[in-house]
């Protein structure tokens, strides 16, 4: 039987935008507070917007990008 742990990590903002996705993003139980948390081995993100691997201000969806600053973003707050 697998034990479940809880992360370690205090709950705060995420500081990527609401709409990033990545196949990893879906097994997460709290908002990602880091690119690993993000990033799996096929290295792929994709916009909600746009459902594409573009936003919808035309570049790229990654990590690194969909954050504050960028004009597209969205807090999840």
């Amino acid at each position: 039987m697998v034990q479940e742990t809880e992360d370690p990590r205090p709950l705060s903002p995420s500081p990527f935008c609401v709409h990033l996705r990545s196949k990893k993003s879906y097994f997460l139980r709290r908002p990602p507070a880091e690119e690993a948390d993000l990033r799996d081995g096929s290295d792929h993100c994709w916009c909600l917007k746009t459902m594409l691997v573009l936003g919808p201000d035309g570049s790229p969806v990654e990590p690194a990008g969909c954050r504050a600053g960028r004009a597209c973003f969205e807090s999840i707050l």
